[in-house]
């Protein structure tokens, strides 16, 4: 069981939970609370998702019926997915910020508007037909491994919890998604920090349809706010701890600073969004799953650089393109 479950604090467990596509874990966290547990994100509803969860459970010499509530730190699958199917099971109350909930039920209650506005943003950006069409059908997928969804209560910036014997407080981490939470535990040191901040990884900052229209912009004020937090320890969401968090945020500073660059020179004189984001990611190395984060984050990217005035959107019959300014 030491692969599903380790202990990483003093009352806090780390649950890892497989993911059908390349990042293969994800990071959920349990806190002891008053005899019972506080649930940090839930992993993608699937039989290897569930099967870890008994095993967890097993581990730690408990049932789901102990947890007390589901704090999800944003509502993208892999950590909202499982939240109705172990809500079902506790009876725990499910929470997340405003935005996120607002996102969940864009994304994953029945209905293909989602997927067709996806699609839709893609193809004008000048994503082939056929590989949109593909990138709609995995939608499609992961939504089957969402459901049930659950009943979503609302969570704010700056909300004060008593979880066991600590004190946090949420902080919005806009970028990654519209309304990311973090918990942070001021006495301690001690961020949960969800997919705002990963080490060895970057997370995905991309535009997706109804979402904020600048989200590396908020990115960028993301990691402004969180270098004035004194961190010790970080537990994200995806890969190992953060105990060097000062260098990890000038480290993705650099890192889109340096995205920036490669986007801008690789407009030129005009592409779509899509030859561009083949200028930058080796597109045909990767999934359609993949390809669909590294399409929305390049769009990020030249967003931020047109409201920056470093590349010119250029809309016209055949598409969107973006030309380096100047």
């Amino acid at each position: 069981m030491d692969d599903v479950v380790a202990q990483v604090a003093a009352g806090i467990w780390q649950v890892r939970l497989p993911l059908p596509f390349p990042l293969k874990i994800v990071n959920c966290y349990l806190l002891a609370d008053d005899g019972g547990w506080t649930l940090v994100d839930t992993g993608l509803n699937d039989p290897a998702g569930r099967a870890a969860w008994d095993a967890a459970f097993q581990a730690l010499g408990g049932r789901p019926s102990d947890i007390r509530r589901i704090i999800l730190t944003h509502t993208h699958p892999d950590h909202y997915g499982m939240a109705g199917w172990l809500a079902a099971q506790s009876g725990a109350p499910v929470f997340c910020s405003p935005p996120e909930r607002a996102f969940a039920e864009r994304a994953w209650l029945p209905g293909a508007a989602n997927e067709r506005a996806i699609t839709a943003m893609f193809r004008e950006h000048g994503m082939p037909a056929p590989l949109a069409d593909v990138v709609a059908d995995d939608i499609v997928a992961l939504r089957a491994m969402t459901q049930p969804p659950p009943e979503l209560l609302s969570l704010d910036d700056g909300a004060a919890l008593r979880i066991g014997p600590r004190q946090f407080r949420t902080i919005m981490t806009p970028g990654h998604s519209d309304g990311h939470l973090v918990l942070y535990c001021d006495a301690e040191r001690l961020l949960l920090c969800g997919d705002t901040v990963l080490v060895k990884i970057t997370p995905n900052i991309s535009i997706w349809p109804g979402g904020r229209p600048n989200p590396l912009a908020d990115f960028l004020a993301t990691l402004e706010r969180l270098a004035a937090l004194p961190v010790a320890l970080a537990l994200p969401g995806h890969r190992a701890a953060i105990t060097a968090f000062a260098a990890r945020l000038a480290e993705l500073r650099a890192h889109h600073d340096e995205r920036l660059h490669r986007a801008e020179a690789a407009a030129g004189a005009g592409e779509s969004a899509y030859t561009i984001c083949r200028r930058i990611f080796p597109v045909e190395d990767l999934s359609s799953h993949q390809i669909r984060f590294a399409m929305a984050e390049t769009l990020a990217h030249l967003e931020y650089l047109a409201g920056a005035g470093r590349v010119e959107r250029l809309v016209g019959a055949g598409g969107v393109r973006y030309r380096r300014a100047g």
